[in-house]
């Protein structure tokens, strides 16, 4: 084998790893780049909002600085990607989101970060979202002792997470029930960042040349083929769940993305046009899956003060 052919088949392997490596049905440690970078942070707490089958969910609240703190904070839910199955709630410390949480410490918005059930076995998504709206209901049940708004908060996340995020959000707190305890609590998020999330179950057109494109992934997002899931699969369609009530949603994505390509976002726009939704869309060029590649336009610090204004501009 000549050096040039090679070298591209190095190149393609390295590339189908990464790309496996992010969808692995695994939960990695906190890594010592994430343990530096947590460190920067003097006034956060970790905190654990939820027990579900002996099985312990916490989340890390981040606060700005104590000059900042004020008796009812706005605030901000993340929720991680990792392909339903991994990641974890120090996905926050990466740089597609980092910047973007840092704007809204400095801007006196409170951040929390979650871990939620991983779809493996018999879990699947449809608990994620539970977990996911848990933690927002346990945070608004404990507004008082965390200085939180009850009224001017909302959600973001990426790729799975942004999936996630949206589905949370625009779905009603019915058709995903969890701990009674905190049903007194309902959800009314005033925004949505989304970052190269997933966007629908059920329309084909958007699964050529991604992670969907066999179909067998929806096997671990609903528990079984999907033609055996057609009701889950619409309620974890955020598309589905578009309606001129929806909260204003900002979408970002990479121009060259092959994991969710960005006709998971157009499609979103487009659906959002019909129904009257509030949906805009940032694309990034030359950026790939978490706005991965090199010359990506705008850059990865204008993206993020981009999310952090947009999220600012519903909370304040």
């Amino acid at each position: 084998m000549s050096s040039s052919n090679l070298a591209k088949t190095l190149a393609k392997t390295a590339l189908m790893l990464t790309v496996l490596l992010a969808f692995l049905p695994i939960t990695f440690a906190q890594n010592d780049k994430e343990k530096d970078i947590l460190e920067t942070f003097k006034h956060k707490e970790t905190i654990v909002y939820k027990m579900v089958d002996g099985i312990e969910l916490d989340m890390i609240i981040f606060y700005p600085e104590p000059d900042k703190i004020k008796k009812a904070n706005p605030w901000m839910l993340h929720v991680h990607g990792g392909g339903w199955a991994g990641g974890s709630k120090y996905n926050v410390l990466k740089k597609s989101f980092l910047g973007t949480m840092q704007n809204l410490l400095d801007a006196g918005v409170i951040c929390a970060t979650i871990e939620y059930r991983k779809a493996r076995g018999k879990i699947t998504a449809y608990e994620a979202v539970v977990d996911a709206k848990d933690a927002a209901h346990f945070l608004l049940h404990n507004a008082a002792q965390y200085k939180l708004d009850e009224i001017k908060y909302g959600i973001w996340g990426g790729s799975a997470g942004g999936h996630l995020s949206l589905v949370t959000a625009l779905s009603k707190d019915s058709d995903f029930k969890g701990d009674p305890a905190l049903a007194a609590y309902p959800l009314y998020f005033k925004c949505i960042a989304s970052y190269f999330p997933f966007t629908s179950c059920v329309n084909p057109d958007i699964r050529p040349g991604s992670i969907f494109e066999d179909e067998k992934l929806f096997v671990r997002l609903l528990g079984a083929p999907l033609e055996e899931k057609s009701e889950l699969a619409e309620l974890l369609s955020p598309t589905e769940l578009l309606d001129e009530n929806s909260p204003p949603i900002l979408l970002i994505h990479g121009d060259v993305d092959t994991t969710l390509p960005i006709s998971n976002s157009t499609y979103m726009v487009a659906v959002a046009k019909e129904k009257k939704a509030d949906v805009e869309l940032l694309t990034i060029k030359n950026a790939g899956h978490s706005f991965s590649g090199s010359n990506i336009s705008p850059s990865i610090e204008e993206l993020n003060t981009y999310a952090a204004n947009f999220i600012l501009s519903h909370l304040q």
